[in-house]
């Protein structure tokens, strides 16, 4: 992207002056309402502390604002479904980066140098018959 075609992108912001995005991880979709606040993060209804009991997860949802020096700055509505706990972080972190992307264009190349637009397209790799997991095979026995 050019420069001139970053400065000609616009605020994208619905009724209320949130900024929409979704975001992706494994088998995990979240999607995400962001506006300016006191830095409330609900999930599913919930607080982030209630819903991510584990710091690491904590940590991981909050990286988009730390690279922004927005922390504490946003208010984050978000409702997630499908996966596990570190998938749905990460699709949290997603959905916050591209929200943020969203609300203010000027903050897309942190975001991006960072990694934090790019979705993570590693996925759990399918099971295959003859075989116990996706590359573990049987025990061999000789005899």
């Amino acid at each position: 992207m050019t420069q001139t075609a970053e400065t000609e992108r616009k605020a994208q912001h619905d009724a209320k002056g949130r900024a929409y995005a979704t975001g992706h991880r494994k088998n995990a979709i979240a999607r995400v309402w962001l506006k300016r606040g006191s830095g409330r993060i609900t999930i599913n209804g919930r607080d982030i502390v209630e819903y991510f009991a584990r710091p690491v997860l904590r940590m991981i949802v909050n990286q988009p604002f730390a690279a922004v020096n927005g922390v504490g700055s946003y208010d984050v509505e978000c409702t997630v479904v499908g996966g596990g706990l570190s998938g749905q972080a990460g699709a949290v972190r997603h959905g916050i980066s591209r929200a943020l992307d969203n609300y203010d264009p000027t903050q897309h190349k942190p975001l991006r140098q960072g990694g934090f637009l790019t979705r993570d397209s590693r996925v759990v790799e399918r099971k295959k018959y003859g075989r116990m997991k996706a590359r573990r095979s049987f025990q061999f026995s000789k005899r």
